[in-house]
């Protein structure tokens, strides 16, 4: 059985330079995906038209232009659509009935790694028999020297970020955010342009930060995963602004963060709920179903018994979010109702016929929307709904994925947890689908402490990184899911 060799969770990621993130690979990948895909072209005869859209990385355009020749070598044409978000990527994708979506970033990752994911004509991620279809012609290519770039089959149709605009307001008609001004953290990526022209155009007097083009600032003490691990920081930015909220997205835009008008953090677990809580009222949830990960903290397990809509659990990773969304809307043989899920970080998916991927700027919206026709009109009030319980989420570089049922000693602490955590109600032990990291859940109820998961965490972290050969002193982070904020070890 062939088996995956290149493909995560989320597409393909690496240092910029090294294998596979370099120029001869994107070539040799843009052959294949041409090869593979241009199939799809509808009609007999037509050229398969592919839609690039990058990030703000500075080896992006370099490797955009690598990917293209190999892509033209097949015959494709290439729509450039320049510095775009991963969403709006996927919509334009399926809006023009293109042969793909490909876009050029390492989202949330730091700026000297880079990636690459694919969308189909859908706007949807590929299967995994694309995939391993795709691989099975990198490996089996021979070409050593592709030709040149093919510049008549190149077209730059960054005129198309309009109708992305025009697509996400059409979402929330009659939506006015005048009197609101809102802090909005770019992280220095795809959404620096397009995010605080859609908020100012609903009336908000928005305050944009981190929104440099110059690719080695991307993600660099900014964006929504700065957000989570030190919120207090984004809430002194909010208090001296004199703003009434805060928004983070990460650097492709796929996710977002939100802080409340008292600066506390507002992750995808209580965006999940105050949607579904919405969605469920109005008869418009699919399914009357919230998705979610087994990340999910346990409270909103609880939340959505309390107001009477299911909660289902996937493997951790949006792909499978998504593919339980879907299978829900075939069942459910509606075209009008609302798919909602999503995970911690803040990637949620409104799945409906035309958006099959997470996007920040989507969700923003459709929070504000809520919020705005609440009550008090304030994030807060909807926040305080859902009282979460203690977690922590835990990562560490590790030299190389041993599998974790051979790392023996981790196997026997495993079995001494509960004596240490007897309140211990969820835990989630694996490595990253994307990246050299193992990465831990743990979830008490309230007869612990943040504190004392942490120093849990801790102890685990460093003892996957013994036991995988890591060198000592290599990076672990804890993260207070909870409340946000990274906690040191004690």
């Amino acid at each position: 059985m062939q088996t995956i060799k290149f493909f995560g969770t989320d597409g393909i990621r690496g240092t910029y330079g090294q294998h596979p993130m370099t120029e001869a690979f994107m070539t040799r990948l843009g052959y294949a995906v041409g090869t593979v895909l241009g199939h799809d072209a509808d009609a007999i005869n037509e050229q398969p038209i592919f839609m690039i859209g990058r990030d703000t990385r500075e080896s992006g355009p370099r490797l955009q232009e690598a990917l293209t020749r190999g892509l033209t070598a097949t015959g494709a044409i290439v729509w450039d659509l320049g510095i775009l978000p991963t969403p709006g990527v996927a919509f334009l994708t399926q809006d023009y009935q293109a042969t793909a979506g490909v876009v050029i970033s390492a989202s949330h990752n730091p700026a000297d790694q880079n990636g690459i994911k694919f969308f189909n004509s859908q706007g949807s991620k590929l299967s995994l028999e694309q995939e391993l279809e795709i691989e099975a012609v990198l490996e089996g290519t021979d070409i050593e020297v592709f030709p040149e770039m093919d510049e008549n089959k190149v077209f730059d149709r960054s005129d198309l970020h309009a109708r992305y605009v025009r697509d996400l307001l059409s979402s929330q008609r009659g939506l006015k955010l005048d009197g609101k001004r809102i802090l909005m953290d770019c992280s220095n990526g795809a959404a620096g342009r397009i995010s605080p022209r859609v908020l100012q155009i609903l009336g908000a007097d928005v305050v944009p930060i981190n929104v440099e083009r110059y690719g080695k600032s991307i993600n660099v003490r900014s964006g929504s995963e700065r957000a989570r691990s030190n919120p207090a920081e984004l809430a002194a930015l909010m208090k001296e602004h004199g703003a009434d909220l805060a928004v983070a997205f990460d650097g492709d835009a796929d996710r977002v963060i939100f802080l409340d008008e008292l600066g506390r953090l507002i992750d995808g677990d209580h965006m999940l709920a105050i949607l579904a809580e919405c969605l469920h009222k109005e008869d418009m949830l699919l399914g009357d179903t919230l998705v979610t990960t087994v990340m999910a903290n346990g409270a909103l397990k609880q939340y959505a018994q309390s107001k009477g809509f299911k909660l289902k659990t996937t493997e951790v990773g949006d792909k499978y979010v998504t593919e339980a969304l879907q299978k829900i809307q075939e069942e459910a043989r509606t075209k009008t109702k609302l798919g909602l899920g999503g995970e911690q970080s803040g990637h949620i998916i409104l799945l409906d016929q035309n958006h099959h991927t997470g996007d920040g700027l989507r969700t923003m919206l459709f929070v504000l929307r809520v919020m705005m026709e609440s009550g008090e009109q304030r994030l807060a009030s909807l926040a305080d709904r859902i009282q979460k319980y203690p977690q922590m989420v835990a990562s560490c570089d590790v030299a190389k994925k041993i599998p974790l049922d051979d790392l023996k000693a981790l196997s026997e602490r495993f079995k001494t947890l509960r004596e240490n955590l007897p309140g211990l109600v969820e835990i989630n032990s694996r490595y990253s689908g994307t990246e050299d990291k193992y990465r831990l859940m743990l979830e008490a109820d309230t007869r612990h402490t943040a504190d004392e998961l942490a120093k849990i965490a801790w102890e685990i972290c460093e003892l996957v990184q013994a036991e995988t050969g890591t060198p000592a002193g290599s990076k672990i982070e804890v993260l207070n899911v909870a409340d946000g904020g990274l906690i040191a070890k004690a």
